[in-house]
């Protein structure tokens, strides 16, 4: 009987033993895989942990950390409504100015594709100018063909001092101001037009000098 029993309670030590060692994880191990811990210090300074968004910490900071402790992520605080008109406002502007640099680079590899050297650039310079001073030479020209017409009707008008002027040399005398001012305008134009070419040229040699001098193009 003694020996049954010595045998009976060997065995169950064995049992309790291979329980222990193959058993549920004891406390302190990591937590199955794929869970998360969020955690985070709420306004009274105490430290909250959870399974899921800490509901204490939604304006503050979070940290999700991985099964075994390590950093997973970290959840900014939530904003408030002006703070996301802001924060949008911030990106709005990151983005145009982001556009602008995208702008900018594909605007200097055009030029230097366009103009290789300074003589390619002042050949494009002069055909711009030379289309606006053409007009400028066929409105000027113009300018003085009315002009011409415009002496016999004043001498014809001359004969009508302190009388009625007849309704169809008035006529004639407005239709030539009205054609004389319109070219006068379009000199005017013209002029404008060719000063904007020229400086919008000089601006590009400006930049053009700097790429051909090596600069990379902006980015």
């Amino acid at each position: 009987m003694r020996t049954i029993r010595f045998t009976a309670g060997f065995a169950g030590a064995a049992t309790f033993a291979l329980v222990v060692c193959t058993g549920a994880p004891a406390w302190g191990q990591p937590a199955p895989a794929g869970r998360a811990i969020y955690t985070c210090t709420d306004a009274t300074g105490k430290k909250q942990t959870s399974d899921r968004l800490i509901a204490a910490c939604s304006g503050r900071e979070q940290r999700i950390l991985n099964a075994d402790g390590s950093l997973n992520r970290v959840v900014p605080p939530t904003l408030t409504a002006e703070e996301r008109a802001q924060a949008d406002a911030r990106e709005r502007e990151a983005a145009a100015a982001r556009d602008a640099a995208r702008e900018a680079a594909r605007r200097d590899r055009n030029l230097l594709a366009r103009f290789p050297n300074e003589a390619a650039h002042r050949k494009a310079r002069d055909a711009a100018l030379d289309n606006v001073h053409k007009s400028l030479r066929v409105s000027e020209a113009r300018l003085v063909t009315l002009a011409n017409e415009r002496k016999p009707l004043l001498a014809e008008a001359e004969f009508y001092a302190g009388k009625p002027v007849p309704a169809a040399l008035k006529a004639q005398l407005e239709a030539n101001d009205a054609s004389a001012d319109a070219q006068r305008s379009l000199v005017q134009n013209q002029q404008l037009e060719a000063a904007r070419i020229d400086k919008t040229f000089d601006a590009e040699l400006d930049r053009l000098k700097q790429l051909w001098a090596g600069a990379a193009p902006r980015k």
